[in-house]
């Protein structure tokens, strides 16, 4: 007869990805670093002049739940790489995607969600002092992590940690880190994992409710963003803020806000037809604008700064500086421009050429758009990659508009502020996580 202390049999059926003995299935990635197996553990150990390391699965994971332990050195970070990829034009394969962090310092951010490599920090542990609290400094500690859809639970030892919703990346490899160090730091530093198991099937059974809030990142601001001075541009449900470029109102047609995402609908490919541009009520001087855009096959679409909506009062587009969103394979406009390649995705449109070798998502996938404007040095960024920049106002400047479409709008660019645009070229668009910081 069982004892009544006994535990009930774990009948989940866990899959190891790691065999105790080797490291098949696995490849370093990132930096150099050594890993080796010792004890049935992979030990990762530190190194100096080398970048973050990653030991990484072949398997790519979508929806999951993962378990494993780790025993940390106290003056180490490491972190699980959870959906992460390396993609050659992406900074030249440089590991990005969510990470639960492993922080043996006084912070106690274990189980806490960074993002590697592209946006920092999405779910700290800073308002979470029983997850801070349930590290256990020189004793193995265990993780449990749940990615299933746009959600990440994180659990330390059992005590529920991160609860994010998100929607950045849906499938990657599981990456084991260690981190760089400093010269001053001590090199041969270890960390270990073990019992590394993962559940892929049937989740809905095995999931467990977590009952933090959640950090919900589409249309909000991070902690990161709002202590560095973001706001949201849009609110993600209204038309707050917001008007026709040639409107005193939000245009009654022609845009559409639906599941946290402001879209101009398609009306036959003509430029400001249908509901005609939307603009800022606002006007900006020194900023940075990132924004999320998402196109359709043939799409053609703007982010333009510094808008004079009074230029022009007549038919098109309001006058103003753009980042060119556009469809370059299908569109006809990646071939035209009075600079070479001028109107392709991320240009300056009809001005300057963005960097031929970027990094883009396919149709149907978000792309970030990142515009910099401060004191006249103008950046724009596709992706996480800066793709072109350039001085309002110089010599260099203004001959480039003298030479293009533009040459009939005197002192075209160059205002001290403006409204930021949102273009209706006729082609469906979408727009999210609009956010702005004032410089």
């Amino acid at each position: 007869m069982a004892s009544c202390n006994q535990k009930p049999k774990d009948d989940t059926p866990w899959v190891s990805i790691f065999d105790g003995k080797t490291l098949n299935g696995w490849t370093v990635k990132g930096g150099t670093a050594e890993y080796k197996v010792d004890d049935e553990a992979i030990v990762g150990i530190t190194k100096h002049n080398t970048p973050n390391t990653f030991l990484t699965s072949d398997k790519m994971y979508g929806d999951f739940i993962l378990e494993l332990e780790y025993l940390v050195d106290s003056t180490m970070n490491s972190g699980i790489q959870i959906r992460s990829n390396s993609i050659p034009g992406y900074h030249n394969g440089r590991v990005h995607g969510y990470q639960v962090e492993i922080d043996p310092s006084d912070r106690a951010w274990s189980a806490g969600i960074y993002d590697e490599g592209r946006r920092g920090w999405l779910n700290p542990l800073s308002k979470n002092e029983a997850a801070q609290k349930a590290f256990k400094q020189n004793e193995w500690n265990h993780y449990r992590i749940e990615a299933i859809g746009d959600t990440i639970k994180t659990w330390i030892n059992g005590v529920p940690a991160a609860y994010l919703i998100d929607d950045a990346t849906a499938a990657g490899f599981i990456g084991l880190q260690v981190h760089s160090i400093g010269e001053k730091q001590k090199a041969g530093t270890e960390i270990r994992w073990k019992n590394v198991r993962i559940l892929t099937d049937n989740l809905e059974k095995y999931s467990t409710e977590s009952p933090l809030e959640p950090v919900v990142t589409k249309n909000q601001l991070t902690q990161h963003e709002e202590k560095e001075g973001w706001t949201m541009l849009w609110d993600g449900k209204t038309t707050k803020g917001w008007k026709g470029a040639k409107l005193d109102h939000f245009p009654e047609n022609g845009w559409m806000i639906e599941n946290g995402e402001l879209t101009v609908l398609a009306s036959g490919g003509g430029e400001s037809e249908a509901g005609g541009d939307i603009v800022t009520e606002n006007q900006y001087d020194n900023f940075e604008v990132k924004l999320e855009f998402k196109i359709t096959e043939g799409a053609n679409s703007g982010i333009k700064y510094y808008v004079n909506t009074d230029l022009n009062k007549g038919a098109g587009s309001s006058i103003g500086l753009e980042f060119q969103i556009l469809d370059d394979e299908r569109h006809p406009d990646a071939k035209l421009g009075n600079h070479e390649g001028s109107r392709t995705l991320a240009s300056l449109y009809d001005l300057i050429q963005a960097d031929t070798i970027k990094y883009v998502k396919p149709i149907g996938e978000w792309n970030t758009a990142h515009i910099i404007s401060n004191n006249n040095h103008v950046e724009h960024w596709l992706n996480g990659i800066k793709v072109l920049e350039y001085e309002r106002k110089s010599d260099a400047y203004r001959k480039l508009v003298s030479e293009s479409k533009y040459v009939t709008w005197p002192q075209f660019g160059e205002a001290d502020k403006g409204n930021i645009l949102l273009q209706d070229h006729g082609d469906r668009v979408s727009f999210r996580n609009i956010k702005i910081k004032q410089l």
